[in-house]
Parts: structure tokens; sequence; C-alpha cells
């Protein structure tokens, strides 16, 4: 593949990316992000990944999230990253908004998931060796954990920002109560709570239920919806049956009993609602996400460039 020089438009006004300012910060990231979370590790084609990642900066999507144990195998994600950052993207690191989270299991052992101290910052220290990177723009809390102080989680995360291993922190899947106390803990430092990462789509409104959004919305804290597709079932792919290569054949993330006739008519009809307006189901899920209060940018997989193209396409303007 020819040397990467990155697409002069790729912020342009006329049709390209949007940027929503992250709560109360300096930071803008885009309306769509990308995620890291299947499609990059080490079973997935180079090639591939790195066509998905040129298509995404050409087209301003400079958010790309990652996690210790994406994959599979385990840290293998964030391998592929420090190639393609040697590789092409390098030129380009003050432009890109990495973020990386630590919390469930990538080691052996009791040091080696949820909210320690030890081990956050080991974690940390691994994943910026995988990544080729001197630092990450943002680090996560990857979930809440029960057990382990949250003082002593949070305080690890000012001290990370406090070392220069991560310029933001923020949160992901922790309750309500315990976000209130974390956005006090780290304003109390002056390392404020930059974003929240949770799951919102149109078949699960967990955290406008909770009160997360609205909690976001009023303290100036960012929100990024993840599985905004809910695992594919908000796209095409599972209205006429299940295909033969698809996630919920496999029964790993999706099994077929999830897909009950009353569901599957609610699809048809949020299917019809999108294809009146001159939509796909999927650019409606996401475009549904992107108006509700609170929500900063919404995380889509892709397994192709096509797939991200299309995936775009919820920025356009109705027909």
């Amino acid at each position: 593949m020819e040397h990467y020089l990155a697409a002069p438009e790729r912020y342009a006004d006329n049709g390209g990316m949007k940027f929503r300012r992250c709560g109360h910060s300096g930071v803008l990231l885009p309306e769509v992000s990308l995620g890291f979370w299947h499609n990059f590790g080490s079973v997935d084609p180079y090639e591939r990944s790195r066509e998905i990642t040129r298509y995404a900066l050409d087209h301003g999507v400079v958010h790309w999230d990652l996690a210790n144990n994406y994959g599979p195998r385990y840290g293998s994600a964030e391998e592929t990253l420090g190639r393609l950052m040697d590789d092409d993207f390098r030129p380009y690191r003050d432009e890109l908004f990495i973020s990386t989270k630590a919390g469930y299991d990538m080691w052996p052992g009791p040091y080696g998931e949820w909210g320690s101290r030890k081990y956050l910052m080991a974690s940390l220290d691994q994943s910026l060796r995988r990544m080729h990177l001197d630092y990450v723009d943002l680090f996560y809390s990857h979930r809440f954990d029960p057990v382990t102080p949250m003082e002593e989680t949070l305080q690890a995360l000012v001290d990370i920002v406090r070392s220069g291993k991560a310029l933001y922190v923020g949160i992901s899947r922790w309750p309500l109560e315990a976000t209130r106390f974390a956005y006090d803990y780290l304003k109390q430092r002056d390392v404020p709570l930059l974003i929240y990462q949770g799951k919102l789509n149109m078949l699960d409104h967990e955290p406008q239920e909770e009160g997360i959004l609205d909690f976001c919305a009023e303290q100036g804290v960012g929100f990024i919806s993840f599985s905004p597709l809910a695992q594919g079932l908000l796209t095409d792919r599972y209205l006429n049956g299940i295909p033969e290569d698809s996630r919920m054949s496999k029964g790993k993330f999706l099994t077929e009993s999830m897909l009950t006739p009353e569901l599957l008519a609610q699809l048809h009809q949020w299917n019809e609602e999108a294809a009146a307006q001159g939509q796909t189901l999927a650019e409606h899920a996401l475009r549904w996400i992107l108006q509700q209060r609170g929500v900063t940018s919404v995380l889509v997989g892709a397994s192709s460039v096509s797939q991200l193209e299309k995936n775009l396409r919820c920025l356009s303007p109705l027909s």
C-alpha cells in the first residue's frame, strides 16, 4: 500500500464531519467515532484495518476508542493501532483523539482486572507500549468496581493525568450515585470528568432511565454511546431471517431467542419509518442517538470501509 497522505478536505464544512463540544471542556469530538472492539484484532486482516482507519481520518473520524482487552487476542487491537501509528498515522498524532480503558479481565491473577491502583496503572503502561504512544488522550475506568474503594480508583485516574500518561479521564458503565461521587472527587482535584461511556440505543435506554444522561448534561460531562446498533439488531441484517455468518447464528453476543416476534415487528416498523425518510434502519438508529439530550458522540464499529461509509450517512441531511 502506498504512502498515506490524509485527505486535505477532511475537515471541510461542506458535508464533512460535524463536531460537538464534550461537556464543558475544550475538547471537540466527532459526532461519529470509531470503535476498535471488533475487527482490529490479531484474527483480522491488517490491511483491512488500515483501509478503515485511513478512511476514518480522511472523513474527520478522529476519535478512536480502544481498551486493553480488545481483540481477540487480548491486547491485539492496541497492537494493531501501534502498527498503524508506525505505518501511517505518526504525522497525524496531534489530530487524533485516542482512548483506551482498563477494568475487565486482562491477565491472570488478582491484579489483572477491576479497579485497583495497581491494575489501572500497570494496564495503561502496557497499553502505551502496545500502541507505541507516549500518552493517550483519554483513559477510562472501564467498569465500576463494587469492592475497591472508589477513592483508590479515582485517585489512580488523577495521578495518571498528573503523570502525563493521559490528558483526560472518563468512566464507563458506572451507576448514577457512583458517577456523582466520581464527578465530585475528580473536580475537587482539578482533573475533571471528561466523559461517560454507556450503552444507549433505540432498544436500550438505561442511561436515560437511570438519569445518567441528564446528570452529564447538567454537570457538563460528555456522553458517548457504545453498541449503538445493538450488535447489528438495529440494521437490516435480521429483518428477513438469521444469516449463517451473523453474530446471532454464532450465539456469542446475540442469541436467536432474542429475536422475538414482538422485536421483529418493532424492527420492521422502524425500518419502514426510516425508509420513508430515505434512510436505512442503521442510519435511523444512529441519528436517533445523536438527537438525545446530552449525547456528544456515537461509537460505531466497522468491518469494512463500505460499512463505515454507510454509518457516516447518518450525518447527512434528511431527503
